[in-house]
């Protein structure tokens, strides 16, 4: 691998921290979309909210593919993950052979900052270098910061 070894982004949520959490936690089915998720996409996704806890999406027919497992989790300040998403789609059983995601969620007045850095590409072996630069393109980590953005700005909060 080249010297670069891990991606990082950073947006604005025009969401305060504790529903920006909520987010990207709780409501995952608002923004997750993975291009290998199928022809018609998953109908259902989500993160369960402790350590331990899967990443997830189902499918209209019911099937349920893992995406990741939560490493550790704190309310409303950060979420880190094994990304269990191999560049060509498929389903990484193990956590351990898996990179590394590690979202911040940072107040800024009305907004929050979120810090995202995926790491650990060395993890996916051979392919890991090409996994990163895939990540870093448009349909990578910008499409899913698109799709939060666009999510925090058509949810509804009860």
């Amino acid at each position: 691998m080249t010297q670069e070894t891990e991606c990082r982004f950073d947006c604005t949520i025009d969401l305060n921290r504790e529903r920006a959490f909520s987010l990207f936690v709780d409501r995952t089915e608002l923004w997750w979309s993975w291009p290998f998720s199928g022809e018609n996409g998953s109908v259902d996704a989500g993160i369960d909210p402790f350590a331990g806890g899967s990443c997830y999406e189902t499918d209209e027919e019911g099937r349920r593919r893992i995406w990741g497992t939560v490493l550790s989790i704190e309310d409303p300040l950060f979420v880190r993950l094994a990304w269990q998403v191999a560049q060509d789609g498929t389903e990484i059983a193990d956590p351990a052979a898996a990179s590394r995601v590690m979202v911040n969620f940072r107040e800024m007045a009305d907004a929050t900052r979120l810090e995202i850095a995926h790491t650990e590409f060395l993890r996916h072996g051979e392919f890991g270098e090409a996994y990163l630069r895939h990540m870093q393109q448009p349909e990578g980590w910008p499409r899913i910061i698109r799709n939060l953005q666009e999510a925090a700005k058509t949810a509804v909060w009860r």
